[in-house]
């Protein structure tokens, strides 16, 4: 069945549809998200960066609409700027998350995001605190935010524990965003995720290839492009 640009609804505005995730080990913390942002029914970026910095040792998942979010941690990130200078030292994860709650609550009417913000700093270490549509914010030891979250409530009271390793932190985040991704169409991609601890912030990333297969999901395929580019004659012509 093919579909109209109209049915694609490719004006509509870009939405992280998106699976973020935050949680606490035992010395730091991890953050972790999808990477598809769509446009309707459009994949509009099919490897978008959801994990933005804040200061050298805060960062936020961010989720809803690309552009209120965006906006959201550059202010945030501007105000923080603005502390660290004045206090000669970078600011709390608790004063970041204060930030994004003062700015999501104050603009609520207008503003269709959710954010985690997650860091470490020397007085509290690793922290998560979620930031839901309408400015709440709630600290957690573990936060999940996105469409990808529905599905992932259950898993997390039964995965998550106190004391995880820094090895077994990322470990569950993967699994749980892959998870998110098998069930969640607005999901997909590959999976990005932040270690922060007392030692700095490190960035690793997941190809979508390598993640785990769940429940009836299929084996990547190469598209037609790249078997035409090895020389290939095409794909199979379908049985009758």
């Amino acid at each position: 069945m093919s579909h109209s640009m109209d049915d694609m609804n490719l004006n509509a505005p870009h939405s992280m549809g998106t699976t973020i995730i935050g949680v606490t080990y035992d010395g730091g913390v991890v953050l972790g998200a999808d990477s598809r942002t769509s446009t309707g029914v459009y994949v509009a970026n099919r490897c978008s960066d959801k994990i933005t910095q804040l200061t050298e040792n805060v960062y936020v998942c961010r989720s809803g609409s690309a552009a209120d979010s965006q906006v959201v941690s550059d202010y945030v990130r501007h105000f923080l700027h603005q502390h660290t200078i004045q206090l000669g030292q970078p600011a709390t994860v608790k004063v970041a998350a204060n930030l994004v709650r003062l700015l999501s609550y104050g603009n609520k009417n207008m503003l269709q995001t959710g954010l985690i913000v997650g860091g470490w700093d020397k007085y509290e270490g690793g922290k998560i605190y979620g930031v839901p549509l309408g400015g709440t914010v709630i600290e957690a030891p573990f936060a999940i935010g996105g469409s990808g979250s529905s599905y992932l409530y259950g898993f997390f009271d039964q995965a998550w524990r106190e004391g995880m390793t820094m090895e077994e932190a990322e470990a569950l985040v993967v699994k749980a965003v892959s998870l998110a991704i098998a069930r969640d169409g607005a999901s997909g991609g590959v999976v990005r995720t932040v270690i922060i601890n007392s030692e700095g912030a490190k960035r690793n990333f997941y190809a979508g290839d390598t993640l785990p297969l769940w429940h009836e999901e299929l084996e990547p395929q190469n598209s037609l492009l790249d078997i035409l580019a090895a020389g290939g004659d095409g794909p199979a012509p379908m049985a009758e």
